[in-house]
């Protein structure tokens, strides 16, 4: 089984139909039909500029001609020329339809507490982009080519992380987006955060008055939790890979038994992600002498060891999961209402509901956890002296010193951290608009959570990663096998040898940022999969 690899040289010397090549840069072109998670790599990490596909920009102008029809003929269809939610039954008069938008994005904009990331910032732009370009959602063309602009000067909305309920779309951050549009609110800009309008008069754009439905259009979608869960994903995917080569160090600095990781027991369980964990594994630990045979030293190995197949690959299972429900969400018609069938057809629905996000986003958090869970598992059989052959707490004098012990401690504490906040959002729902959106989702509160657990046990797995290398150091680093003395090499310009006690926060920290940010050049490193080779860049 092969799973998902980010870009190679040869994916870009070869670029798929969805890539352009304008003014020497390669450019995403978008249609709202076939993003994938790898462009929003390159879109989120490397700024990759998006295009517009002319095909897509012919529905997207029918739509708005149906739109402007209904106007002119003074239908009532809901978000068009009426009220909102409990308010739908409200009509609006004709002269009033442009200021029902500018009211409605306002009204709409008060989400609260800290800003996303800015990446997340841009990726919920791309998504609502690319969700207009289906041509369902009668905006004009004003419309789409001004966020298309927007992301290409990286000019991206500052927009409060909380206030979502995941259904009727993630209305108050999209809310908070939308406004930038019509140059109100703030924006990330080269470094600052500023007023929109500034931004505007400096890059000479001016800002857009939005007409009938193209408010509504805006706000009414799933892309603020599914920015976040792709973000999520992406982060979660390369902390997996991660995972396993931590893994791979410890059970040799533990003289852990390979048996366990023999092709023929994984077959006969049958997961192909199971599988290739243990292959992954068999690769890393290739040439190591210090990983034994059973019944060498000992029958079996904990479990924190011995299931690393088994755990790690139920994580990748999740993985996978979730990448299928983003995918789909990420070129989703998530309106409402939409215009169906060449803009004949206007009907209310429901796809603004974030569930199938809300649920990913759970399991995501639940996988994830699991990850750290069984890392600091293996943190306490290296640093506990009654389950290893070391120094207690790989101290280099104990008990004046107290070594690694409180790194522990940390991550014992980050772990309990994630069972809490690995509890289901969506499970919970809470009326809203006078119970007319009688259950909403959580899916962005979801998404939320996952990232904090993310960043938890990231830092889990830089602590793994820490004692392990210094418990390899002591166990003799020159018999592990050589993919893990180039990780031991290139981690331990991260974090250097410990020699005494020292404040170790600076080195979870640090290490934490390199499994984050250097640890893999994508380009460069594979993982171990079917059919696949392995290129480690030794520099």
């Amino acid at each position: 089984m092969v799973f998902p690899m980010p870009l190679s040289p040869l994916f870009v010397e070869n670029p798929p139909e969805s890539f352009q090549f304008e003014r020497g840069m390669w450019m995403i072109e978008l249609n709202g039909k076939d993003l994938t998670i790898e462009q929003m790599k390159q879109i989120c990490w490397e700024n990759e500029k998006v295009g517009l596909e002319e095909a897509s920009l012919i529905d997207v102008r029918a739509s708005r001609e149906t739109v402007e029809e209904i106007v002119a003929k003074g239908h009532t269809v809901y978000g068009i020329n009426t009220g909102f939610g409990k308010l739908s039954d409200v009509r609006v008069a004709a002269q009033d339809v442009d200021s029902l938008q500018l009211h409605l994005i306002r009204s709409h904009a008060c989400g609260v507490g800290e800003p996303f990331p800015e990446k997340v910032s841009r990726a919920m732009m791309v998504l609502r982009l690319n969700a207009l370009m289906k041509g369902f959602s009668g905006v004009r063309e004003a419309v789409v080519k001004r966020l298309r602009d927007l992301i290409n000067k990286e000019i991206h909305p500052v927009i409060p992380s909380q206030g979502s309920l995941g259904a009727s779309g993630d209305l108050a951050p999209l809310a908070h987006l939308a406004l930038v549009l019509m140059g109100e609110g703030e924006v990330y800009f080269e470094g600052e955060r500023l007023p929109t309008i500034d931004v505007y008069q400096k890059e000479s754009i001016q800002p857009l008055v939005l007409k009938a439905k193209e408010g509504l259009a805006l706000i009414n979608g799933t892309q603020a939790m599914t920015a976040v869960g792709v973000i999520n994903y992406i982060e979660a995917e390369r902390l997996a890979l991660q995972c396993d080569w931590v893994a791979s160090m410890t059970l040799q600095a533990l003289e852990g038994i390979r048996d366990a990781f023999h092709p023929s027991i994984h077959e006969a369980r049958g997961y192909p992600e199971q599988m290739v964990v243990a292959e992954r594994m068999r690769h890393l630990i290739n040439g190591s002498h210090l990983v034994t045979f059973q019944g060498e030293k000992r029958v079996q190995d904990a479990y924190s060891l011995r299931c690393i197949p088994q755990v790690h690959g139920a994580v990748w299972q999740t993985l996978n999961y979730v990448r299928e429900k983003l995918t789909i969400e990420m070129n989703a018609a998530t309106d409402n209402p939409l215009l169906l069938e060449g803009g004949k057809v206007v009907v209310s629905g429901g796809n603004f509901h974030g569930q199938p996000i809300a649920f990913a986003m759970d399991y995501l958090k639940i996988a994830v956890s699991e990850l750290a869970n069984i890392a600091e598992r293996r943190v306490e059989r290296l640093v506990n002296p009654q389950l290893n052959d070391f120094p207690p707490f790989l101290s280099t004098n104990p008990g004046l010193e107290s070594g690694l012990m409180i790194v522990q401690y940390v991550a014992a504490s980050l772990v309990s951290e994630n069972k809490t906040l690995a509890h289901p959002a969506s499970v919970d729902s809470i009326p809203s608009s006078a119970n007319q959106e009688d259950h909403v989702s959580m899916g962005t509160t979801g998404a939320r959570h996952a990232t904090m657990v993310i960043q938890n046990a990231s830092k889990v797995a830089a602590i793994e990663l820490i004692c392990s290398m210094q418990a390899l150091e002591m166990r003799g680093i020159e018999r592990a096998s050589g993919l893990t003395q180039d990780l031991w090499n290139r981690a331990r310009k991260v974090v250097p040898t410990i020699t005494e006690d020292r404040i170790f926060s600076h080195d979870i920290e640090k290490m934490d940022a390199w499994l984050r940010g250097d640890f893999f050049d994508w380009n460069k490193w594979r993982t171990v999969h079917e059919g696949g080779e392995t290129y480690v860049d030794n520099t």
